[in-house]
Formats: structure tokens, sequence, C-alpha cells
């Protein structure tokens, strides 16, 4: 995946399923056909196939579990969202807690499907952590400011320069996205001057009026 990426995680909103979920699709396709700048979306399994279907832009599974194929009810393999059309997936992000052997689970099972892997950390010691283990990206995302209106990049920028250097100690091939409260181009382009390769981010892109006009704010720094 090139850098810088934005990934937009459409959770369980309202305004991310049916015909929303094509609107911010539509949007993000035509951002990063236009910019250049990769566009990834994670919408809820519902919308999975539907979306690798009929977009160019990457696809992600919100969570997946470290299992295979059997008797496991309620459960999402791997295997299946790799089926949908997905690219990659998020892994214990702070609204899909794991632990850490959880987390180890579901990242060998990403390897094993070829799946691109996000792990979601909360502060610069799980994002160390996080980042030993070997995934694709690390995305460091204090909880207390998801949803907020308050960006990471402003008001803690320290814990994403911390994040990157801890992350690069342990792993210097894993790339860091920022998340919590990412909302403006000018959040974006404080992320990227500090290291990351990018930002996870939601409700600014999912619940907005014009997702179009917010992706394009977003990446007109870049």
């Amino acid at each position: 995946m090139s850098s810088p990426f934005i990934l937009i995680n459409f959770k369980t909103y309202r305004e991310g399923v049916g015909y929303g979920a094509d609107r911010i699709a539509r949007a993000a396709q035509a951002v990063m056909e236009d910019t250049g700048i990769t566009i990834g979306i994670a919408p809820t399994y519902t919308e999975l196939r539907k979306m690798a279907k009929h977009y160019t832009i990457p696809v992600f599974a919100q969570h997946i579990d470290g299992i295979g194929a059997g008797a496991h009810t309620g459960h999402i393999p791997a295997f299946m969202v790799k089926m949908e059309g997905v690219a990659g997936t998020l892994i214990n992000h702070s609204e899909r807690r794991l632990t850490l052997a959880g987390i180890e689970a579901s990242l060998l099972a990403a390897r094993t499907e070829d799946l691109l892997s996000v792990i979601c950390t909360n502060n610069v010691a799980t994002t160390a952590a996080g980042a030993a283990l070997g995934p694709d990206y690390v995305a460091i995302e204090p909880p207390e400011l998801i949803g907020s209106g308050i960006s990471v990049a402003k008001a803690d920028p320290e814990i994403i320069a911390g994040s990157v250097k801890a992350a690069l100690h342990q792993n210097g091939s894993v790339k860091v996205l920022a998340g919590a409260g990412i909302q403006s181009g000018e959040c974006v382009r404080i992320a990227v001057d500090l290291g990351c390769s990018g930002v996870l981010l939601a409700s600014s892109v999912v619940k907005a009026e014009d997702p179009e006009a917010v992706l394009r704010d977003l990446v007109s720094k870049l």
C-alpha cells in the first residue's frame, strides 16, 4: 500500500450502510483517482462484497478472528472476508479489543490469507508491542480522543512521535497510522510530518454531509 494512506472506518454508523456506504466509497474513489493518494475503507461486514466488487479502492474488514473453518458460530474467519474480496483487516480496534494471544492469532490468520494487517494500539508501549508482532501497520489511537472531535495530531502530537519511534525501534519495516479525532488536512500533515504513513479515521468522513469535500480537505496538504 503506497503512502500516504487514508483509511476510513465505517464502524456501524447508519450513515455507513446501504446508500450511505456507496456515497462514501464513491467519494473515496474519486479523490484517490484525482490525487493518487491511496484511500481505503473499512465498511461493516454486510457491505464488504459490494464495496470490493464495485470499487477499486482498498477494502478492509473491521475485525477478524484468529480461527479457520469449522465449528465457530458467530466468528469471522479470515478466509471468509478474503472471499469477499477484501485487501486487509483491522485488528484490536479500541471498540473490539483482543487479548495479546488473540491479536497474535488474528495476525497469523491475516498472514495465512495474505491480508494486510493494521494492529490498533492506544499508547506508546502497546504500539511497540504491536509492531514487534510484525504487522504491516500499527495505528495509534488514544481511546479518549476517538469520536471526540479533538485531533490527536493537535492534542497529543508527542504520542504520535513516541509511537513512531517505538514502533520503528521494534520493527524497521512497520508503518504507523495516526487516529482519533483526525478531521482536516492540517491533522494529516502533522501526522505525516511526525513520521506516520497515513491516518485512520471514521466519523469526520462517515458522518459528513459531503464526504468528498472532507476527503479533499484531508489530502489537501500532502
